[in-house]
């Protein structure tokens, strides 16, 4: 039996690589086949979990909920010293030195990530706005946030702080952040489904170890972590009441 991973379309393109890496590493340490499936847009892959197609995800937090209750998925583990962060960005040249600045009306850029787009729509509320009274751009990807912004099609942008570190110097040079989120407990995981839940405790073992081994030292820096700390079920369910507040 192949087994599927995936990961949540709002990864960093930069360490897709290490995606690929990772899935070798782990059907070696298993003895399993599995096929890592990268899917180009949140429909896509909500479409392949509702089918039952995906064993293993690293999962962004709003999609955790479904997983959890909907799919029968547990945790697994997270990388450390990481969270999720939203950054409200404008062109460099935009008057507007706050989020307080932008009016109703105001063009908004943003990708389908739906954590990074429920933080920024809360940080957009000091200006009381709300997606009643902007106009949403949905973007496939944040470097076509940012271009919207470069070409004045948008007139701010909401970004995965992450993506926004990740952009070229030149372009972040031409923009300018109005507001950055510290929530810092919300985060991705990853997160395994009924099929391998019987493998939980192993899967477990051998991602806890990777700092103790060269390979998996090596799997780690390509994915851009650290190292990997375990996510109790307790910690999930926390994760997810929190996420909940935030959407109501």
């Amino acid at each position: 039996m192949t087994y599927r991973l995936t990961v949540s379309p709002d990864f960093t393109p930069d360490h897709l690589p290490g995606w690929y890496i990772f899935n070798t590493w782990l059907q070696k340490q298993l003895g399993e086949g599995i096929h890592l499936e990268m899917y180009n847009s949140f429909q896509a892959q909500h479409e392949a979990i509702a089918k039952d197609q995906i064993d293993l995800i690293y999962a962004n937090p709003f999609d955790a909920a479904m997983l959890v209750r909907e799919k029968g998925f547990l945790p697994l583990v997270k990388a450390h010293g990481l969270s999720d962060e939203a950054i409200i960005a404008v062109n460099a040249e935009s008057p507007a030195k706050d989020v307080t600045d932008l009016a109703p009306g105001t063009r908004i850029a943003a990708t389908e990530d739906p954590d990074v787009r429920l933080m920024g729509m809360i940080m957009l509320e000091p200006a009381d706005l709300n997606s009643s009274n902007i106009d949403l751009h949905s973007c496939d990807t944040y470097v076509l946030v940012a271009k919207q912004l470069l070409r004045g099609e948008a007139d701010a942008g909401i970004f995965l702080a992450e993506a926004f570190d990740d952009l070229s110097g030149m372009i972040k040079k031409q923009l300018k952040v109005l507001v950055h989120s510290q929530i810092g407990v919300i985060q991705h995981v990853l997160m395994v489904g009924p099929r391998l839940t019987d493998r939980r405790d192993e899967l477990r073992h051998l991602l806890l170890a990777m700092p103790s081994d060269e390979k998996g030292q090596d799997v780690l820096k390509n994915l851009g972590f650290d190292l990997l700390i375990n996510v109790e079920d307790e910690e999930m369910e926390f994760m997810i009441d929190l996420m909940d507040t935030l959407n109501t």
